[in-house]
């Protein structure tokens, strides 16, 4: 079962990437291996102030290409995003993204995801390169930031 999890300091305030990470429907333009992302729904969530989106993702990896269906939690008062899994190829996933701001400039960001696919051999596939694979995104993320945000004066 991958979990990974990181912590980074980045020159952006916490408000920007919480923007740049809760605009699921941007994934498929900066993120490898996600070719496509539509929402299927936009509510209001049960905290006031929040938002719930159910989305689909199509990941594509090697010879594997997968769909599955996620719950994202956004709360942007307390600029934290969690990530629930509804269908597809997993058994189950969890993923989640918390933003601060720090008092020299730019923000913390910390992120984490745990997941199990059902398909063994795509579970082994992607054993074999999963904590290279979830720094390139975290990576994906910062530079998506670098290109909306410029170099990081925040």
């Amino acid at each position: 079962m991958p979990k990974f999890a990181d912590t980074r300091r980045v020159p952006w305030t916490a408000e920007e990437m919480y923007a740049l990470v809760a605009d699921v429907e941007r994934y498929p333009d900066f993120l490898p291996w996600n070719s496509a992302a539509r929402i299927r729904s936009r509510r209001e969530g049960e905290r006031p102030g929040t938002e719930v989106i159910e989305a689909d993702m199509v990941i594509s990896f090697k010879l594997f290409r997968e769909k599955f269906g996620s719950r994202v939690t956004l709360d942007p008062e307390g600029l934290d995003i969690d990530t629930r899994y509804l269908d597809g190829p997993f058994k189950f996933l969890h993923s989640g993204w918390t933003f601060r701001d720090l008092p020299e400039g730019g923000s913390e960001v910390d992120f984490h995801v745990d997941f199990e696919f059902r398909n063994a051999i795509l579970q082994k596939v992607i054993g074999v390169v999963f904590g290279e694979a979830m720094s390139r995104i975290v990576r994906a993320f910062e530079d998506r930031a670098r290109k909306l945000y410029g170099p990081g004066a925040g």
